[in-house]
């Protein structure tokens, strides 16, 4: 692969609680009913995937995974030969990590009522408003996360799970800056497409990795935004219009 040393600079504002909730909700699971084999698993393969993209992750992330590693061969142990723990008066070796998620989740929500509290009370003047301008465009971009990012990418990445393609060791010579005009050309402005559909013609996964790369960095730079359809719904790619904060294109060459 060309850019096996591309490191995507991309912030990761959530932590591993968000991912682990987010994972919860995937499965449409109470946080009380948590498997601990089954969320480490998923987990686990959210990490592979970051670290196959080069992503820069948080120790936060390595260390949530060794705790959930660590759960896990708890569990497998019978009670009689559980490691003794101080200050635990629980059976379950699943409590405390239902403790911590629950407490982040609920100060998660209340962050989130008190930001559209606040957004409700932006639509209050106390003075004459602005003159309204017809002519602006009017955007409603979801919010997409991250981790909704990666869960499609690992959907797309499974169609090559069996694959032993010769050609993605011989003749794939794809790099970022490829894959970036490709995507412009794919993505006409102020059009939309399906996610999945950007990578119907990739031949090998490394040509899904270097495409999804290049779609990270035209996020980035502000030439490219996602929307979904409803919680955990398709994602959509977008190519503004006009987009006064997209940044210039650098290929490096």
């Amino acid at each position: 692969m060309e850019d096996k040393d591309y490191k995507v600079k991309l912030e990761i504002f959530e932590g591993p609680l968000d991912l682990l909730l987010y994972l919860i909700k995937k499965d449409e699971i109470d946080i009380y009913d948590v498997s601990i084999e089954r969320i480490t698993r998923q987990y686990l393969e959210y990490v592979n995937t970051f670290k196959m993209l080069n992503v820069e992750l948080a120790s936060e992330f390595i260390v949530m995974a060794a705790n959930l590693m660590y759960l896990k061969s708890r569990e497998l142990l019978p009670q009689s030969q559980q490691p003794p723990e101080e200050d635990a008066e629980e059976e379950d070796p699943r409590w405390e990590l239902i403790r911590q998620l629950v407490e982040y989740k609920k100060f998660k929500d209340a962050a989130q009522f008190l930001g559209l509290q606040e957004m409700k009370a932006d639509e209050f003047f106390a003075t004459s408003p602005e003159p309204i301008d017809l002519e602006a465009p009017v955007t409603t971009v979801a919010g997409v996360g991250i981790f909704d990012l990666i869960r499609a990418f690992q959907k797309v990445l499974k169609r090559f799970e069996n694959s032993t393609d010769i050609r993605e060791i011989v003749s794939d010579r794809f790099t970022v800056a490829d894959k970036i005009e490709h995507l412009l050309e794919a993505i006409p402005l102020g059009g939309r497409v399906r996610f999945e559909s950007l990578f119907s013609d990739a031949a090998s996964r490394v040509e899904v990795i270097v495409t999804f790369l290049a779609m990270l960095e035209l996020m980035k730079l502000n030439h490219l935004q996602v929307e979904q359809e409803g919680i955990l719904g398709e994602i959509l790619v977008v190519r503004p219009a006009v987009s006064e904060t997209a940044r210039p294109l650098d290929f490096g060459g």
